[in-house]
């Protein structure tokens, strides 16, 4: 009988020890894949639907010498991914006309945190947690000169989710599509111009200078490792 007992009770906690580790995998692997699942099937599921984007006005915020890095949001992506099934018009409200950026195409809505080291690990990773980065050192919306933003930085694959996933999608924009930042209550646009992907040491693309106005846009390549750069640059759309 006992060994016959203690069989039974190695049996259950092998099995106990295999859940467990089934569990925390699965944990795992939708911390990680998450984010930019939800991203890859909204962006699906709207461009199947033809859903028209729209971006509505900012409505105006106090000036401030800082902004304040915002709280996550606590709402249900897979609800408002759902909710795209009974929705024609889709309208974005910008989060702050501060300092915004909005890419319709992509359905990104993010605060921009200004002067972000971006030498600075311990400076851009809290940023990169809730929103995009605006680099030190480059211009800003109206000046004529070069800006700067990055966003969705991570060193290494698991820790994917933990970064605000704004910038998943960017790799779909082309030469013509609209990239909107609301800066000190006025909204600026842009238009792609052209992406390429780069090393990590070219970083002549951050600060090269220029006379005229022009932005660049960067996130990881390939998603969840620092391998490349993925570069979105865009003009100033005349008016």
């Amino acid at each position: 009988m006992k060994p016959f007992f203690w069989e039974n009770v190695r049996l259950i906690l092998v099995r106990t020890l295999g859940n467990f580790l089934v569990i925390t995998s699965l944990v795992m692997m939708a911390k990680t894949f998450l984010p930019a699942l939800y991203q890859e099937l909204n962006y699906g599921l709207r461009q199947v639907r033809k859903v028209e984007t729209k971006v509505a006005v900012a409505q105006p915020s106090l000036n401030s010498s800082s902004t304040p890095l915002p709280s996550p949001t606590k709402a249900n992506p897979f609800a408002q991914l759902l909710g795209q099934f009974s929705q024609k018009t889709e309208v974005i409200k910008p989060v702050n006309s501060e300092f915004t950026i909005v890419i319709p195409k992509i359905g990104a809505n993010a605060p921009v945190i200004a002067n972000v080291d971006s030498d600075n690990y311990d400076a851009y990773v809290k940023v990169l947690k809730v929103g995009v980065a605006h680099a030190q050192g480059t211009a800003f919306p109206g000046d004529k000169a070069h800006i700067y933003l990055f966003a969705h930085s991570t060193d290494n694959f698991l820790s994917v989710g933990t970064y605000n996933a704004v910038f998943y999608l960017l790799y779909k924009l082309e030469p013509g599509d609209q990239v909107l930042i609301f800066y000190q209550n006025k909204k600026h646009a842009y238009q792609v111009t052209d992406k390429r992907v780069v090393n990590p040491d070219e970083i002549h693309y951050l600060t090269r200078a220029s006379a005229e106005e022009f932005l660049t846009l960067q996130t990881c390549w390939p998603p969840g490792t620092t391998l490349q750069r993925l570069l979105v640059f865009a003009s100033p759309v005349v008016k």
